[in-house]
């Protein structure tokens, strides 16, 4: 398993939802209630990224970063000129700390192309921070 940089393409929007801690919650009668965590780092963090009247090439090279990360279940890596462009810190770092808390971003399903115009299309994709048992 490797990384793949994500193509240097500053997105139009950007949405990141921090992931959550993996527990239970039991809840009584009375309304008491106990929690039992299982982990100590947070799960599932969400990212999308919207690419608004890019080019074609542009959008190829996002479908083919997709397909080389999924064809041998890589994972993706931002960076500062590599799809977080435009995202001051620390909220930067906060992004990009996720795999250093052990969890890889992946593609949370195919990029969906819009076509707005020859040539010209629109680009949303999602992603997931997940951990991989080593």
């Amino acid at each position: 398993m490797a990384s793949v940089l994500f193509p240097n393409v500053s997105p139009s929007s950007r949405t990141f939802t921090a992931g959550e801690y993996p527990q239970a919650v039991f809840e009584a009668q009375n309304g008491a209630k106990s929690i039992i965590r299982y982990g100590n780092k947070a799960v599932n963090a969400k990212l999308s990224l919207g690419f608004t009247n890019v080019s074609d090439a542009i959008a190829s090279s996002i479908l083919d970063n997709y397909e080389s990360v999924n064809s041998d279940w890589d994972y993706v890596v931002f960076g500062d000129s590599r799809g977080l462009q435009g995202m001051e810190e620390p909220l930067r770092t906060d992004v990009k700390d996720v795999p250093s808390k052990g969890a890889k971003w992946r593609y949370d399903g195919p990029p969906k192309v819009t076509s707005v115009q020859p040539g010209i299309s629109n680009v949303s994709c999602k992603f997931v921070a997940c951990f991989d048992g080593d």
